[in-house]
């Protein structure tokens, strides 16, 4: 019996994936038809075409809610304007040392750095576009010379995914189309196939070749060998077909398993997810055919069929505006006339779609990435604008907490550990040694969500101020420098803002200190001027002096 080769072993689970995904193609095919008419790979040849795909698309607002998603995401979760995540420790009293937070903000500065420099936000809002109609979308993180890290969202059709135990996504295999100059320059010219390195010295250097590419637990690593090969993730590269026989064009692998996969609404032990964009199709079919409809009434309406008599055939007859048709009409028949008057109910036709329009916005959660702007109110007040939020948030809530899991942990661990082996981190305190850290998110999003403690903290307060007018030792119940600390935790303030314990203690220290000193100065004056008088009071004598003397 013939041994499995390797190259034999990884085409027979890319078949298994394949076929265990088959029964998802047609589903995201009309997704993609009605939502995001450009992406996906369907076929080997589908690739820098640029023919129309947009057909079925009269009506534009589902394109326009799944837009709306991705920008109100990318702006609410990651927005490269403004910090959205810092790190922590999982003790809070270490995070009051001086050294420790000083070091933890240099980190999250440079991680934010190191993010603006890569193309990290220019992938993310086609990973929330994608993963909005689709329910999924991985996005591999590469190192890079330039930027320490690049990514590289992958569309929907080119990809296959399975997960571990756990229903963590841990296996990606995916169908790359890459040039015979890509392939040359990124694996060598001797790793090619005989057919490539023959197109490489005919010139067809731009003709189209597929490529596997798979990254899966290592299984078979030797855990004493510190080699690329023996990493816990393999990744390898081979062409698609025998051409290449059993060689690979690359063989390497990855300390930490490299793709980010996340999905929306799982079910169960799913591998892909539902979707907004699924639960949206039904209505976005509709207003398309709604849309067709309404021109078809209209159009009947302003050029409607026309009915004429027999002596008319093969004769002038005209449709445009003042022109005449003569007509010979007998006694009780009419001449040129419209075949039937038709008058369309548009304005009923047009409510029906703007519900239609409505539902989809609100499955894509427009009206929480747009609410103010949708809002039919000009002034509301700045409570009922945190209400509003709190009660949109409830709806997005479990997808931020998966989108945390499987999205924003791997991105910042996987950044992280890449600048850690190329030694662009600072060195790390002492204190910090066998310390994991932990991943606090603060973006719009983030703090939006935990606005609802900010309002408890503000609450306890209003309620101690109106009990310490009639018994201010109510105030001893509260710990105003710990108070202080949660409220800026909440808000998210920059660490350097607010003091650690240890320099306020300092600065009480120093204070009172300086107040005691005042004190002393102040009153120095008076005991030198008591000790002057005694020194100048006769003890001869009756007087009070000489009595309490003699009393001694």
């Amino acid at each position: 019996m013939a041994i499995e080769t390797a190259k034999q072993r990884y085409q027979k689970r890319l078949s298994a994936l394949r076929n265990e995904r088959s029964s998802w193609e047609p589903h995201w095919r009309e997704l993609a038809d009605y939502f995001l008419p450009r992406k996906g790979r369907w076929l080997f040849n589908n690739v820098n075409r640029g023919d129309k795909r947009n057909q079925l698309l009269i009506d534009s607002e589902p394109r326009l809610a799944a837009r709306t998603l991705a920008s109100g995401m990318m702006a609410g979760l990651t927005s490269p304007a403004r910090p959205w995540f810092r790190l922590i420790t999982p003790d809070p009293e270490m995070m009051e040392f001086g050294p420790v937070k000083q070091w933890l903000y240099d980190v999250e500065r440079r991680m934010r750095d190191v993010f603006a420099k890569s193309n990290l936000y220019n992938a993310l809002p086609t990973v929330y576009g994608e993963m909005g109609v689709f329910g999924v979308c991985p996005m591999i993180g590469l190192e890079d010379p330039r930027s320490l890290i690049r990514f590289f969202p992958l569309t929907i059709g080119s990809y296959y995914l399975a997960q571990n135990e756990q229903h963590r996504v841990d296996t990606l295999y995916r169908e790359v189309n890459m040039t015979v100059r890509q392939m040359v320059r990124m694996f060598g010219e001797k790793a090619c196939s005989p057919t490539v390195r023959s197109m490489w010295q005919n010139g067809s250097t731009e003709q189209w070749i597929r490529v596997i590419h798979l990254i899966e637990p290592n299984e078979d690593r030797v855990i004493t060998r510190a080699d690329n090969r023996n990493m816990p993730f393999r990744s390898v590269w081979f062409e698609s077909g025998d051409g290449n026989g059993d060689g690979f064009l690359r063989q390497s692998g990855f300390h930490e398993f490299p793709v980010m996969a996340p999905r929306w609404d799982p079910t169960a032990e799913d591998v892909y997810s539902g979707s907004p964009g699924m639960d949206a199709l039904g209505d976005a079919k509709a207003l398309q055919y709604q849309q067709k409809q309404k021109a078809k009434a209209i159009d009947k309406h302003v050029d409607p069929p026309m009915q004429a008599p027999t002596s008319l055939r093969n004769e002038r007859a005209s449709l445009l505006p003042g022109d005449i048709t003569y007509v010979d009409v007998a006694s009780g028949m009419q001449g040129f006339v419209p075949a039937y008057q038709i008058k369309p109910e548009i304005q009923a036709l047009l409510l029906d779609m703007q519900e239609m329009r409505d539902r989809i916005n609100r499955t894509f959660y427009a009206d929480l990435f747009l609410m103010l702007a949708m809002s039919d109110r000009r002034q509301m007040t700045a409570t009922e604008v945190a209400e509003r939020h709190e009660e949109k948030l409830l709806m997005l809530g479990p997808v931020l907490e998966r989108l945390n899991d499987e999205l924003l942990d791997p991105l910042i661990d996987r950044t992280f550990s890449v600048m850690f082996r190329a030694g662009a981190l600072p060195p790390p305190p002492p204190e910090l040694e066998g310390v994991d850290l932990k991943v606090e998110y603060i973006s719009i999003l983030a703090q939006a969500q935990r606005m609802v403690g900010l309002g408890a903290v503000d609450r306890l307060y209003q309620f101690a101020g109106a009990v310490a007018g009639a018994d201010p030792t109510v105030l001893d119940k509260l710990d105003h420098d710990q108070a202080v600390d949660e409220y800026a935790d909440m808000l998210g303030v920059p660490p350097g803002i607010v003091r650690t314990d240890d320099a306020v203690a300092r600065l009480r220290q120093q204070r009172a200190q300086a107040q005691a000193a005042a004190a002393a100065a102040q009153a120095a004056p008076v005991l030198a001027k008591a000790a002057k008088d005694l020194a100048e009071t006769p003890v001869d004598g009756d007087s009070a002096l000489s009595r309490a003397l003699g009393g001694v």
